[in-house]
């Protein structure tokens, strides 16, 4: 059994259409007969001339590069496949720059000398807050949201210390915390 000669042109086509045809014409036989020995069955029994091509485009594809394997002008890599004529770049970049994994860089503290600028807003931002704290434990005194700022921001207590210390439970101290923050940033946000 042949091949029609419309199917051979198609096969001809898709491999002077491939990629890995340039530089590699001399082995168009090769590849024309590969293809064609694989494509034989597929191209008799599929009918749609688009679905054909995608068939027909994978066999090539294929077959090109089962060529180019077996004529050691291919070899595959981490990354897909390579030309043998190709350095690889990995190789290339080792070679040209020197290892310096093995180095090790430590770095001191750095401190960074605060203006008197941000002095004076650090001290504005922080008699705000305790300007609202004032204020919203003065408006709720039974909520003892001073105390509980106090023990939080100044001592650094946890939420089950202060708890403890204030016969809470800690569920409570943490609803308290999210409502004296919450009323601390619409304080912020009014000014």
């Amino acid at each position: 059994m042949e091949l029609a000669q419309d199917k051979l042109d198609l096969i001809e086509k898709i491999i002077r259409s491939d990629r890995k045809f340039v530089n590699n014409e001399d082995l168009y036989d090769d590849f024309f007969n590969e293809t064609c020995k694989r494509s034989f069955l597929i191209v008799n029994t599929v009918t749609s001339n688009e679905t054909l091509e995608a068939y027909l485009r994978k066999i090539v594809t294929t077959s090109i590069l089962n060529v180019l394997k077996s004529e050691g002008r291919l070899r595959r890599t981490r990354s897909g496949y390579m030309s043998t004529n190709e350095v690889p770049l990995e190789s290339s970049v080792t070679e040209t720059v020197p290892d310096y994994s093995k180095i090790q860089i430590s770095y001191g503290p750095v401190e960074i000398q605060e203006t008197p600028e941000d002095i004076v807003i650090k001290k504005d931002i922080l008699q705000k807050i305790v300007d609202s704290v004032n204020k919203i434990d003065e408006e709720d005194p039974q909520k003892d949201y001073y105390r509980l700022y106090y023990l939080r921001y100044e001592k650094g207590m946890t939420q089950n210390e202060i708890a403890g210390e204030l016969n809470l439970s800690q569920s409570e101290v943490s609803k308290r915390l999210f409502r004296l923050l919450d009323k601390v940033k619409q304080a912020f946000n009014q000014d």
